[in-house]
């Protein structure tokens, strides 16, 4: 069967340019190496346009360098930064790492007591501490990655994570050849279970009677539960896993490549999530990304920095990215999917767009 690439990667009508490269450029890995700075919450020096918007995150349990959502959001706030001639550090652009939950506040605060103009706290997990310090610090400028928080000085950022995972669906169903596939969840929380149940629903719209073997990890940190949830499914026949796990879902990774390296025959798929994670895939001349569901978190942070930034911010308001805006989309599959499979794709897409088919946002029970 003729195989093609294909580009249902997101655009740029978030009004923030092109999505950054997978594997992040080289201010991303100088925040990553940055721990004695960032990480501990200490100001790092550096120099700023004057006048120019401030921004920085905290990351959730998952880390900077998951490789996934939050370094997606890393990527966003360094392309705002660079696009407005910042420089890493207070007056700029900056990260504080969270090692755990009871960091979030402290890290929020801290951001704001160095003057950062606005700041993102990325993920789910983080919704009440954003609402506690947006209660008490009336006068900032807060934003919310995937939750809600109902306050006049937070913004609050959605994607419809269901309807891109229902095209990873239809992939995985269509290319399975062993009519088993996986889903690796991080943590039952709403974000994840709109991962799940699109997935669900895009593989039983092609094939009703394909088996679905589901795994939540109940953690965005722990790689060795990936790898240990891979392992049981690979050696259950399963021969696609979509992961939606954040650091967790390395772990599914890291047995694919090593099944791979040991039988280069070996047919095991990975699906990736949140950026294009087709580097994370390969193992010597073999890859095994077969695509990425791609969701826009560094350009909804850039889109909601330069609205800020242009005396706009979306205080109150709740933004939802789905298909329709291009806020979440596959990756380019790199030839790995057949170009009947890419059609099917995307007829089910423009069915989704057109609002004829409205992907759920739980699992059926």
């Amino acid at each position: 069967m003729k195989k093609r690439k294909f580009g249902l990667l997101i655009s740029s009508v978030l009004a923030t340019g092109a999505i950054l490269g997978a594997c992040g450029s080289d201010d991303g890995k100088s925040g990553k190496e940055d721990e004695a700075k960032d990480k501990e919450g200490t100001a790092t020096e550096g120099t700023a346009t004057e006048g120019a918007l401030s921004i920085a995150m905290v990351t959730d349990v998952g880390g900077i360098d998951d490789k996934s959502f939050n370094e997606s959001a890393w990527e966003g706030i360094q392309q705002f930064g660079n696009d407005n001639g910042l420089s890493e550090g207070d007056g700029g652009y900056a990260y504080l790492q969270s090692k755990s939950d009871a960091d979030y506040n402290t890290n929020l605060n801290s951001l704001l007591r160095r003057d950062f103009d606005l700041v993102f706290g990325v993920g789910f997990l983080m919704g009440d501490a954003v609402k506690e310090i947006a209660d008490q610090r009336t006068d900032a400028k807060l934003a919310i990655i995937d939750s809600v928080v109902d306050a006049p000085n937070v913004a609050s950022v959605l994607f419809k994570e269901q309807e891109g995972a229902f095209l990873a669906g239809v992939a995985a169903a269509e290319m399975s050849e062993s009519g088993k596939i996986g889903f690796v969840g991080g943590q039952s929380i709403p974000v994840i279970e709109r991962f799940h149940a699109g997935f669900e629903a895009g593989a039983k719209a092609v094939n009703p009677d394909i088996e679905i073997e589901v795994y939540y990890a109940e953690a965005f940190d722990k790689a060795e539960l990936g790898k240990t949830a891979a392992n049981s499914m690979y050696s259950s026949g399963v021969d696609i896993i979509f992961h939606a796990a954040g650091g967790t879902g390395n772990g599914v990774f890291t047995e694919a490549k090593e099944r791979k390296e040991k039988d280069p025959n070996a047919n095991v798929w990975v699906i990736g999530v949140d950026k294009d994670q087709y580097p994370e895939g390969q193992v010597g001349e073999h890859n095994v990304t077969l695509t990425s569901m791609l969701k826009g978190v560094s350009n909804a942070v850039v889109d909601i920095s330069n609205r800020t930034k242009d005396g706009k911010f979306p205080g109150g308001e709740t933004i939802v990215y789905g298909l329709k805006e291009d806020g979440v989309g596959l990756a380019d599959s790199r030839g790995a999917i057949t170009e009947d499979v890419l059609k099917t794709v995307e007829e089910y897409k423009a069915k989704i767009i057109s609002g004829e088919i409205v992907v759920p946002e739980e699992v059926k029970k």
